[in-house]
């Protein structure tokens, strides 16, 4: 069998799909998948059954489950858009270069029936490939097999039947079937606006604020409404037909400040629904597009100005590379995502996938909103767009372009802090939040709970919406997973069994992801995997557990420091570059047991420290009473400068890290004496106290002179 089926049963990238459920427009809708050496090489995405052979088709996800098929580990080097590149020149195929993706002829379309004679698109950072005339697609593996085998057959293109794969169990095939009857039974029994009473239909608008779009616009873009649960449907069309392959269902609660909630629903659920709203609205010869966060912002800026504009699926959460290909065409793309920090961010991420020297921002401010609300407040969009701010920019800037940048974290403070946490005030209270693009170093004592303590700090951002890459090099993955599952579901889950479905399809949707490695690893190699998990997930945090495991002692001829120094600066180097977090746990040095951590006791050189924009550590005391009293001190915090410590209680049966209760009995410190003199010291002490009580009674009962003379004046 061909090396493309062999990587699909032997790969170690396991997809676990998630149920589908209902989020609101903030929170990522992601599933928890492990990352390994073989990272490029994923099962294909969407078989359908087609005739003889497995269809691959841009429209569902195949869930593959762990077996005896995807247990063995595959390596395979990372390809470059250099060894792409090269290979297409040495089977004299042309190619164009486009901003994300290598443009060539499609191999599986005749050539008499090609509608575009470069529609075989393949991004030049994974090598995946996707043919817009048949929507196959696959890896770089199966691409060069392909094309193997049409130089070995002397064929002039190939059948998209020729990519075969493993047949969907009977689980997965029922699934698919129920979410395609779903599909449709919200299509046929939603109504266009059209036909909606005239007062009704108002009504709907008011509740989702779009009052200012009209029922024309509504209709052109194929929005109907949902009356079971008062949902606006926004549709999913797509394939050689563009038959609907999927709905996704917009509710609206308002809040106590009048401000509108948004939730969505996608069907089929949100890891497989890769729609472009409003893509099969925009001409072929169409060069410029508004990319926006949200569908009712497609229906704004389409009202407003005539250009083309499409949404995405996840909103600012992820750019799925596998949709790069459908925004090739355009030479300008403007991306008006938001009108927070957030949505600013993601702005600057999203436009390095896309190309930046074809890309522009809209700023968020007072006067930019995001469109709807610009719509409904009657603001110049032309102005707006035509004020973007080109993603490319030279390394030389002066304070003229950096003013807006200023005034923008002066106005939103909160933002600009970053994410809070949900289960540590104490830490929002130091680090006001949690910020992309920093280093964070984290250390402890030896058997402290370091990787307890950070895998909660972790789950809580995670819980939140932040996209997250576990890289645990001292603990295998399976004990990982059931210490976060333990934090999630705040119980021990071994002692409630029939719980564990319940909590465990909950946990399966957050962005959660991990990676494979064990024991001592090259730096290069994961760095390439976070580089690509970035890339294809949207990874926002990292962890790496911990920086002695990953490095080893490999190499005895090179200074060990100089070699964590080199790594630590690489690390700095990627969270910049990124815009993502990393957090470094680094082991202390060998400290006396009685002396507290200090920032000088972490182990290696000062580079960790300096390098750092926060640094953590997890004190421990020795008490009588107990095992021992931790805290958490931040020594070093960048952002505002702000450091201090706070106490931490560990809750065994749920894992969990918690600030004590108030009014709890303080806890006196270990006196280190010799053997011998332990009742001595007790006496000592207990004298002591004695004498202490005895001057605090003497001064309550003591009498001022004033009061005395008062009281014998009156006598007389």
């Amino acid at each position: 069998m061909w090396r493309s089926s062999l990587l699909r049963g032997t790969t170690c990238l396991l997809q676990v799909a998630a149920p589908r459920f209902l989020h609101q427009r903030h929170v990522p809708s992601l599933c928890v998948r492990p990352l390994t050496q073989g990272l490029l090489h994923r099962p294909p995405r969407g078989l359908e059954l087609r005739g003889a052979g497995y269809f691959l088709a841009h429209g569902g996800t195949r869930a593959y489950k762990k077996d005896a098929k995807s247990t063995v580990e595959f390596p395979v080097s990372p390809v470059t858009v250099t060894d792409i590149k090269q290979y297409l020149r040495s089977k004299d195929i042309p190619f164009h270069d486009g901003y994300s993706c290598l443009h060539t002829p499609s191999i599986f379309v005749e050539e008499s029936a090609r509608k575009d004679s470069f529609s075989l698109f393949v991004d030049k950072t994974t090598g995946q490939f996707l043919c817009k005339d048949t929507l196959v697609e696959g890896s770089w593996e199966d691409l060069q097999d392909c094309l193997e085998v049409m130089q070995k057959e002397e064929q002039d293109f190939l059948s998209p039947r020729v990519l075969l794969g493993y047949p969907e169990s009977v689980e997965e095939q029922e699934e698919r079937e129920r979410e395609l009857r779903e599909v449709q039974r919200i299509w046929s029994s939603s109504v266009p606006f059209s036909d909606l009473p005239e007062d009704e239909a108002l009504l709907v608008k008011t509740m989702f604020q779009i009052t200012k779009v009209s029922n024309a616009t509504l209709k052109r873009f194929g929005v109907r409404l949902f009356k079971p649960t008062k949902s606006l449907v926004f549709p999913w069309f797509g394939g050689p037909d563009c038959s609907l392959k999927g709905v996704k269902l917009l509710s609206a609660q308002s809040t106590d400040t009048d401000r509108v909630t948004y939730n969505e629903a996608t069907v089929p659920k949100s890891n497989s629904y890769y729609s472009l709203f409003g893509l099969p609205l925009v001409g072929r010869m169409d060069a410029e597009v508004v990319l926006t966060g949200h569908e009712l912002d497609t229906l704004a800026v389409s009202q407003a100005t005539g250009l083309p504009s499409v949404a995405l699926p996840r909103g600012v959460s992820c750019l799925p590379p596998i949709l790069l290909p459908y925004l090739e065409q355009f030479k300008r793309v403007t991306l008006w995502l938001g009108d927070d920090i957030r949505s600013w961010e993601a702005s600057k991420i999203f436009s390095r996938k896309l190309g930046l020297r074809r890309c522009s921002l809209v700023r968020p401010g007072e006067y930019r909103p995001c469109p709807v609300e610009a719509l409904a407040q009657g603001k110049n969009f032309g102005h707006i767009i035509k004020s973007s701010i080109p993603a490319a920019h030279k390394s030389i800037v002066s304070f003229k372009q950096l003013r807006e940048d200023v005034y923008g974290e002066l106005v939103n403070t909160e933002q600009v802090a970053g994410v809070k946490w949900g289960r540590f005030p104490e830490l929002n209270r130091i680090l006001k939040g949690h910020r992309k693009g920093e280093l964070t170093v984290f250390t402890g004592p030896t058997g402290s709970g370091k990787t307890t303590f950070i895998s909660e700090v972790a789950l809580d951002l995670c819980m939140q919406g932040v996209n997250t890459l576990w890289g645990s090099f001292e603990i295998n993955n399976v004990r990982l997973a059931k210490i976060m599952l333990t934090q999630f579901a705040m119980q021990r889950l071994e002692e409630n069994l029939e719980q564990y479905d319940f909590w465990a399809d909950k946990f399966e949707e957050l962005p959660l992801y991990f990676m494979t490695f064990h024991g001592q690893q090259n730096i290069k190699t994961v760095l390439d995997t976070m580089q690509h998990a970035v890339y294809l997930y949207d990874i926002n945090h990292v962890i790496i557990d911990n920086l002695q495991f990953m490095m080893g002692q490999e190499n005895l001829s090179v200074d060990k420091f100089a070699v964590q120094d080199h790594i630590i600066g690489a690390f700095r180097k990627f969270a910049t570059n990124s815009s993502c977090h990393v957090t470094l746990v680094i082991h202390p040095r060998k400290e006396e047991d009685d002396r507290e951590l200090q920032t000088a006791s972490i182990f290696g050189s000062a580079k960790a420290s300096q390098e750092a924009d926060n640094v953590l550590i997890l004190q421990e005391k020795k008490v009588v009473t107990c095992a021992g009293r931790r805290s958490l001190q931040v020594t070093k915090n960048r952002f505002d400068g702000d450091v201090g410590i706070f106490p931490l209680d560990f809750l065994k049966s749920s894992l969990t890290f918690a600030a004590p209760v108030k009014g709890k009995h303080k806890l006196r410190k270990v006196a280190t004496k010799p053997e011998g003199e332990e009742g001595e010291v007790e006496v000592e002490v207990k004298v002591k106290k004695e004498e202490v009580k005895k001057e605090k009674a003497a001064k309550t009962t003591k009498t001022p002179r004033n009061v005395k003379k008062g009281s014998e004046s009156m006598e007389k």
